[in-house]
């Protein structure tokens, strides 16, 4: 059993800022590892999006998980998202055991980071039109795949806000 202290080291060792990162998948692109990639905001963390990231990285070897900071959530959720904040949302992502690497954006989209990570794989929920995938293009041109995985049926975030607001009134 793990103590608090090797608790914290642990998942140092997965949240990364996006430059260290780079150099990490490039190193590991070169052992032959498959490198996914998603994204997504993550507040109020449910088994949906456990399932999700442990689809995600039967896709590959390596999965790299972007989390929207506080800021980038309020500019696409609106002012009363996120719900938990980036410091606490990011933590808890990196504690699952199918995430490798997790990151904080800043960014309305992953774009940036798609193009510097430059994945081998990109994974999206289904509820994504492959049209309005962001990154799909520089992946593919790559060589790389854009995979859409099934979401648990009537299973988010919005809906468990929805919910608790509902038994609040």
């Amino acid at each position: 059993m793990r103590n608090s202290r090797t608790r914290t080291m642990f998942l140092s060792r997965k949240i990364k800022e996006i430059s260290s990162l780079a150099k990490t998948i490039a190193s590991l692109k070169k052992k032959n590892k498959k490198i996914v990639f998603t994204n997504g905001c993550f507040d109020l963390v449910h088994y949906g999006h456990v399932k999700y990231l442990e689809d995600a990285k039967n896709n590959g070897d390596i999965l790299v998980v972007g989390v929207n900071s506080d800021k980038s959530v309020k500019a696409i959720k609106g002012k009363q998202r996120p719900i938990i904040k980036e410091e606490y949302r990011i933590k808890v992502i990196a504690a699952l055991e199918s995430v490798d690497f997790v990151f904080l954006f800043n960014e309305a989209t992953p774009l940036k980071a798609i193009n510097i990570l430059k994945p081998d794989i990109l994974v999206k929920g289904a509820d994504w039109d492959k049209k309005d995938i962001v990154g799909a293009d520089p992946v593919k041109r790559t060589g790389g795949k854009v995979l859409r995985i099934s979401l648990v049926k009537g299973l988010s975030t919005s809906k468990i806000i929805e919910q608790i607001a509902k038994s609040r009134r």
